[in-house]
């Protein structure tokens, strides 16, 4: 089925690898990098998606560690 809009994009998800999302997340908490400079930098889709992954990915600004939340998901798929 073909449609009539011309300028109609379809939307596609990316995914993207813990290690990236961890190095994005970190690089942000040292202010290397801005929510919206991981969208140039790493071609993230949306500054949304860097948010989540800060709140996700709790980073211990004292030790310099990152501590991720896994979900019990991602904890079964690594």
């Amino acid at each position: 089925m073909e449609t009539q809009d011309s300028n109609y994009k379809k939307r596609t998800q990316k995914d993207y690898s813990l290690s990236l999302k961890l190095q994005i997340v970190q690089e942000i908490e040292q202010g290397l990098l801005t929510t919206t400079g991981a969208l140039d930098k790493y071609g993230v889709q949306s500054a949304s998606t860097v948010r989540v992954w800060l709140k996700k990915y709790d980073y211990d600004k004292n030790n310099h560690n990152l501590y991720p939340l896994f979900s019990a998901y991602e904890l079964v798929h690594l």
